[in-house]
Formats: C-alpha cells, structure tokens, sequence
C-alpha cells in the first residue's frame, strides 16, 4: 500500500484580457479496490461563477466550471492524495473458455463489450496486421496471457517515446511508421492491435509515479499519463501501459476510462477572442509518496 499526493496544474495565457467560457475537467481518481481517494481540492484562479460535477457516460467524475468575467490567464490547481494498493504481478486467472486465444466472449458480456471490441482508425493497407504478424501467428492458438503480454512488450520494447505535447493522438499507421510516439500514441497503438485480434480494450487517464522525481520539493514539467485495459474473462479489466511495459496498475493512478481518448480529455474549455489572443499552456504534474514530504 502507498499514499500518493499528487499536484496538477494548468495555466493558460492570454495577450489580452479575453471572455473566459466553460471548461471541462477530469482530475478526479476513480475511486475503486486497488485505489481510494482519500482528498481532492480544485482551486481555480480566477474564482469562477460556479463549479457544476457530473458523472459522464463511463461514470468519470467532470467538473464544468463556468465563469462570467475577462481575465488574460486562467489557472487550475489540483491536489490530489490517493490510497493506492499496487499489483506488481499479472494475476491471469483466466476462465477456461479464454485461456487460449481467439476466443469468443460468452453472450452475457458480448453486447457491452462490442463497443470496445469495435476498431477505431481506419486500416485499408493493413499496417497493423502486417506489424503483428512480424510476432504473432495470426490464428494460430496460444495462451491468452502470453498474447497480450507479448503485445505489451512490443510496444515497449520497440518504440522510442516522444513527448509530444499536441492535441489529439497519432493513427496507430503513423505510430507503426515513425517507429515513436506519447502514451496517448502507444496506448492507441495497443488498443487497436488487442482489438483486431478480438479483445475489448479501453483507454486509460491519470498519473503515473516515477521514484527518480519523488522529493520534498515540487518539481515542474511533469504531465498526465495515458494506458490502456484490456478485458480477459476471470480477470476483468486488466492495466497494461505499453510506454513503461507495466502489466497489472503499479505506480498507476486511474482518473478515467473512456473507449476512445477524446473521450477522457484532462482539460479543455473556450474563450471569446481570436486565435492569436493565446499565448499558450503551461502544464506541471507531480506525483510523490507522503514519506518523501516527511
């Protein structure tokens, strides 16, 4: 068990004071067994006309906050302490039907899973499958632990991490050919891959903590981290972070699920005003264990 404090914030700046207009916001951990959110605190400057929560169609916690003034910056600060309980190991207890791969989900859970089962990008040359025959015998039968961990590890193993901080998530295509990619990209690129082979997948939100930045004192340039689920019959959803090569939710703090990410954007807003009245975004993240802050 470890208590992880987390410390986000965002800055926009302006050229000039302009309207500031909805924002929405998902910062809030889920709450479940292996993660209990024990504080959160959102501050926001300036003080806005009224903070609304709601829970979104995968049951994430969003504040819309609403303003009615002109301001040339907005700042949001969260603080976040979560009770986190690590799985270190895959715990594969899979049922007998799905221990081998292909399988087919059993009816009481096919419908709900098909929208995750569903491809998203577009593939009419195949780049994904002509990648995954480079490792994996399409159609050949094997045990379905050793796909999925074979799978994470590709992506681990043979793609360079590019912190890119543009909008919006490669095609797994581009992924495949640049050879590099963000979490966001590689949890794309597994999510594509695990569901062209028959598997319900998800995509993942938060924090993750990395030990080397952990100290007393808060550390800027951080940022939010992205993953992915994948659903095994007897084990449920199961972590797999294709950027670090973690199996199991190990240094991994959930804050939403969506079934594609522009679903589970952390922030985004509006304003009135022109294109060039935005100076730009500045974001920090940190993530430490209470003991560093003793």
């Amino acid at each position: 068990m470890a208590i992880f404090l987390v410390r986000h914030v965002t800055t926009y700046r302006y050229r000039r004071a302009v309207r500031l207009g909805r924002h929405q916001l998902m910062a809030r951990p889920r709450d479940s067994f292996d993660q209990r959110l024990i504080d959160f605190s959102l501050d926001v400057t300036p003080a806005p006309s009224e903070v609304r929560w709601l829970h979104d169609v995968f049951g994430n916690c969003v504040a819309q906050v609403e303003f009615g003034c002109d301001r040339d910056y907005l700042r949001f600060e969260c603080i976040i302490k979560v009770d986190h309980t690590p799985e270190n190991a895959p715990d594969f207890r899979i049922e007998d039907h799905a221990k081998d791969h292909p399988f087919a989900y059993q009816d009481d859970e096919a419908p709900d899973l098909a929208p995750y089962v569903q491809r998203w990008f577009s593939d009419p040359e195949d780049h994904l499958g002509r990648w995954l025959d480079t490792f994996l015998v399409r159609g050949t039968r094997r045990r379905t632990g050793q796909v999925l961990m074979t799978l994470n590890e590709a992506i681990s193993d043979g793609f360079a991490y590019d912190r890119r901080t543009a909008p919006g998530t490669q095609s797994p295509s581009t992924t495949l050919e640049r050879r590099k990619g963000s979490c966001r990209d590689f949890a794309v690129l597994m999510i594509e891959a695990a569901r062209s082979l028959g598997f319900a997948a998800r995509f993942i939100t938060g924090y993750i903590y990395v030990p080397d930045r952990d100290g007393p004192a808060w550390l800027g340039g951080g940022a939010t981290h992205a993953w992915c689920q994948i659903y095994v019959p007897g084990s449920g959803w199961v972590e797999f972070d294709p950027t670090n090569g973690i199996v199991g939710n190990r240094d991994l703090i959930r804050v939403a699920v969506a079934r594609v990410p522009s679903q589970a954007i952390p922030l985004f807003g509006s304003y009135w005003g022109t294109r060039e009245d935005e100076l730009g975004m500045d974001v920090d993240v940190n993530v430490k264990t209470t003991s560093a802050l003793s």
